[in-house]
């Protein structure tokens, strides 16, 4: 065989070693973002993956026992029990949009391994020479954010 013949070969064996790391396990580490009526659609399929679930912290289901936190997340339609022993961000609330992270176990709970929340990109930054009061700014924090925006 001659060098043309090696350089080739040593290309096409580089090439399927690399895309064979890049792509071989690719299905084990995908990580499916849907709805609570995605979650109960996909049936059997549910259980065990590895899911982010999306919805808004559904009005007077959010009960917190030491560290362990559980509360619904729907999207309107459908809700889900979630379970997690995540510390919440300071802005969790009831109304606010979240993403949890984890699995969906077959006893009907979603188990939680992160919590993230949702905020809206209203935010303003005072202008040069203007001021904010300690109290406008908590007004912002109480402001009622329980619909979902687009």
């Amino acid at each position: 065989m001659n060098r043309k013949t090696y350089a080739v070969a040593a290309l096409v064996v580089a090439g399927a070693a690399l895309s064979f790391i890049a792509f071989g396990s690719l299905g084990e580490n995908i990580v499916y973002y849907w709805s609570p009526a995605e979650l109960f659609a996909a049936g059997d399929k549910a259980y065990g993956a590895s899911i982010r679930l999306g919805g808004l912290v559904a009005p007077g289901t959010v009960q917190q026992d030491g560290s362990n936190l559980r509360f619904k997340v729907t999207d309107g339609t459908t809700s889900v029990t979630v379970a997690t022993s995540a510390i919440p961000p300071a802005m969790f609330r009831e109304g606010i949009g979240v993403v949890v992270e984890g699995t969906y176990d077959r006893d009907g709970v979603f188990r939680s391994e992160r919590l993230l929340v949702k905020h809206d990109n209203q935010y303003r930054a005072p202008g040069t020479g203007e001021e904010m009061g300690v109290e406008q700014m908590f007004g912002t924090l109480a402001a009622d954010t329980t619909e979902a925006k687009p």
